[in-house]
């Protein structure tokens, strides 16, 4: 039977069905290709290189050039990661270990602990399994025989059992002595990894439930070149020094402390820099004309089963009760700006309403996924909902869409958009949810922008458009939301008095444009090395007295900066000048002020900035107007 395969220039070949991608590739494209090869993308799924051909077909050979090709590389290195734990710890028990954006991970049961002294034999006994060369071999079996091979592991068998409840079919890969169980795809053999390391450790639960034993995870790297790992390895330098727990800590801008564990104490620069990005996002939300609001931080359990929040999102969500009632903290802010509309009877007139909220809400996170701002268990979100009317809708997307642009931009942020798309788990029509995304789709080729898809990673009430920046050294963080809600107007019975006097439901925008604050400003801790721009700088001028005989001009100086609005200090220790100016280009202040007596006679001033930059002897009035327009400005140096 002869079947067609469709090749991403569009030709169109006919080949035997049945016959696999490698011979294929070797017998429609040639050897050259072949020995590039890493996998296949079949009608945009990805298989292995040994996959059979039965059905007419896109076919696209994926090499080391594709993004792709790194995921395959990942996976296939977890199990060569699992396969050199399980030949120094034979008393392992595997549980399961994925492909993640960068790397991939493996989580065990293990008595014993795993230390970065122990990374190096495990390198060791990885780099054994790539030199042999040995093919990942996929099998299918059925759930009796799957059941027989991993007897002994409690994990691979729970596993087992609900692939048989779902009637899923079941394989595995082998690999050597090594077999587990997995879908794949995976390389040709261990060969194509030219470079393995181990990372780091960490604790997780089995399947993220702190009821379950806590395993052993054991993340690492791998890459088809030498050279891509040394690239790493040199980011990851870079990497360490933007780390913003580091930072926060030099500068005294934050700490996190035992007694709350996930929630960060601002010290004075850091709620400088907090109150900053607030007021910044404010000012354009009162430019365009948004209303601000406060709501409450507990909430009746009732408003919460209503939102639907209670079903769809408890495991993340803090208790308590207030005259036996159940309350909750608040985990979001929506279901507090809803009360607000319902205060109203608004007519077609009065859409859209813009509400915004810097609201702090509380997520349980677990213990071992705490990571400084980056992940926390009290943040504030800059929210902000939408309630407009259908023909009002795609210009507020627009609205937003524009707004996030303006602030991605000061802080010199690229970014990419992804539509997210209906979860497995969502409440609604499926025909609004279709309508929702179509919208949301429709605006972003409207307004010409680049996007991509990503199923089934929409909220639990409406599909989104999540943004992407990417920082100064290349990483990606998803930051600001757009989220189309007609789930909550309904649940809440959520109206306004339409032009031909009849009650519709308004339709509800969610917006975040920082995230959290929190978050943000972690991300912009790390993007700019902690050489914040001068409007949200903490710490802006110090002024180093040569002398003590020039500490009075200098306080003088320090008074006439604080008067304009200036955050300076004096560093008049009897330290050399050399020091102080060391110090402060350490602390990150944009502008260092040397006076002596030349200054003080001339009531000039000598300036030069963090980087070393000499400007020279200037007037203070000079200087407060280059640094006013500056801010103004809000330039990035």
């Amino acid at each position: 039977m002869k079947i067609k395969i469709t090749f991403p220039d569009g030709s169109i070949k006919e080949i035997d069905s049945g016959k696999t991608a490698e011979e294929v590739i070797r017998e429609e494209i040639g050897e050259g290709l072949l020995n590039a090869s890493i996998a296949v993308k079949i009608n945009n799924d990805i298989k292995d290189l040994s996959t059979p051909i039965t059905n007419d077909c896109d076919f696209k050979v994926l090499t080391t050039k594709d993004i792709e090709a790194k995921e395959v590389l990942w996976h296939s290195s977890a199990h060569i990661l699992a396969y050199a734990i399980e030949k120094i710890y034979p008393e392992v028990k595997l549980t399961i270990g994925p492909a993640i954006e960068n790397g991939f991970y493996y989580d065990l049961d293990l008595d014993t602990p795993i230390t970065e002294e122990d990374f190096e034999k495990i390198e060791k006994e990885a780099e054994k399994i790539i030199s042999e060369k040995l093919p990942f071999i996929r099998k299918e079996f059925s759930y009796q025989e799957a059941k027989e091979m991993f007897k002994d592991n409690p994990y691979k068998i729970e596993m087992i059992e609900d692939l048989e409840k779902e009637n899923q079919p079941i394989t595995y890969y082998s690999l050597g002595d090594f077999k587990d169980l997995c879908r794949g795809p995976h390389l040709k053999h261990s060969g194509k990894v030219k470079a393995f390391k181990v990372l780091k450790t960490s604790g997780a639960y089995w399947r993220a439930n702190s009821k379950n034993k806590q395993l052993k995870r054991v993340y690492g790297i791998s890459f088809f070149s030498k050279e891509e790992m040394k690239e790493y390895l040199i980011k990851q330098e870079e990497i360490a020094k933007r780390d913003h727990r580091k930072i926060g800590r030099e500068l005294d801008l934050y700490s996190f402390q035992e007694e709350a564990p996930g929630m960060p104490f601002f010290h004075d620069k850091g709620s400088f820099i907090w109150n900053k990005l607030v007021e910044f996002v404010s000012q354009i939300m009162e430019d365009r004309d948004y209303e601000v609001n406060k709501t409450p931080l507990i909430l009746n359990r009732s408003l919460w089963l209503q939102s639907g929040h209670w079903d769809h999102y408890k495991e993340n969500m803090y208790f308590t009760k207030i005259d036996n009632q159940d309350f909750a903290v608040k985990p979001m802010n929506c279901p507090g700006n809803i009360l607000i509309y319902k205060a109203h009877q608004y007519s077609y007139r009065d859409l859209p309403i813009r509400a915004g909220e810097f609201g702090l809400v509380h997520r349980h996170e677990l213990s071992g996924v705490l990571s400084g701002l980056f992940r926390v268990r009290a943040f504030t979100q800059d929210d902000a909902h939408v309630f407009c009317t259908e023909e009002q809708l795609k210009n507020e997307i627009k609205d937003l869409i524009d707004f996030m642009d303006v602030v991605y931009k000061t802080f010199n942020f690229s970014y990419s958009m992804e539509l997210s798309t209906k979860p497995d788990k969502a409440m609604g029509d499926p025909k609004i949810w279709e309508m929702a995304e179509n919208t949301l789709e429709e605006v972003l080729k409207e307004m010409k922008k680049d996007f991509k898809i990503n199923p089934g990673d929409g909220a639990f009430y409406g599909p989104k458009i999540d943004f992407h920046l990417t920082d100064a050294i290349g990483r990606k963080w998803q930051c600001g939301t757009i989220q189309l809600d007609f789930q909550m107007p309904e649940k809440f019975d959520l109206t306004y008095e339409a032009a031909d006097n009849t009650k519709k439901r308004p339709i509800m925008l969610h917006r975040a444009v920082l995230g959290s604050v929190e978050r943000f400003m972690g991300i912009l801790v790390e993007h700019f090395a902690g050489k914040f721009p001068l409007w949200i700088s903490p710490m802006q001028v110090i002024i180093l007295p040569i002398a003590d005989r020039h500490n009075e001009y200098a306080e003088n100086l320090r008074q006439a900066l604080k008067k304009e609005g200036f955050r300076a200090k004096i560093n008049d220790k009897a330290e050399t000048m050399n020091k102080k100016i060391r110090s402060a280009q350490l602390e990150k202040i944009n502008y260092i002020l040397v006076i002596g007596d030349k200054e003080q006679e001339n009531q000039t001033i000598n300036v030069r900035t963090r980087d070393e930059k000499i400007l020279g002897e200037m007037k203070l009035s000079d200087l407060i107007e280059q640094m006013k327009q500056e801010i103004l400005k809000k330039e990035i140096k």
